[in-house]
């Protein structure tokens, strides 16, 4: 078998798994519907946003498309969003506790069951770590991040 090949079954898997528990395309555009919708009114979180997102449907579909892809490996999305959340300046752990906090709650009110929930909140937990480290090495190189490596 060619990488190709091994990279097709293997993409092939991780989508029949995740439709398998109850992850697909309608559930992934309800959570981020309701995510956002939440986010919106947040008093932390709405703000940047608000600053940010002029076209909300435009944001919600490349959204469905970035989950749709971490989740059952789609491959809609082609983005950089390190580069989007560097650009928003300011952003700290408090935020991203904020966002990940929203987000468990959204997936607390509409999880078919846990397992889909965790699925969701563990691709977002490692997707908010190491946005936040490349925010933090994007701000004072390596040194801002060597303490952590260190401990």
């Amino acid at each position: 078998m060619n990488a190709a090949d091994h990279v097709a079954q293997a993409r092939a898997r991780k989508m029949a798994d995740a439709l398998a528990c109850g992850i697909d395309d309608a559930f992934i555009s309800q959570v981020v519907e309701q995510f956002y919708e939440a986010v919106r009114t947040d008093a932390m979180l709405g703000p940047i946003f608000g600053a940010k997102v002029t076209d909300w449907p435009y944001h919600l579909a490349r959204m469905r498309d970035f989950w749709a892809s971490v989740l059952l490996e789609s491959g809609r999305f082609s983005g950089n969003p390190m580069k989007k959340h560097i650009a928003i300046g300011g952003l700290d752990s408090a935020h991203f506790a904020r966002w990940q906090s929203v987000w468990d709650a959204t997936l607390t009110r509409i999880a078919p069951n846990e397992e889909v929930a965790n699925r969701f909140r563990d691709a977002a937990r490692r997707i908010g770590e190491s946005l936040l480290t490349g925010i933090k090495i994007d701000r004072g190189g390596l040194a801002a991040i060597s303490a952590k490596a260190a401990g």
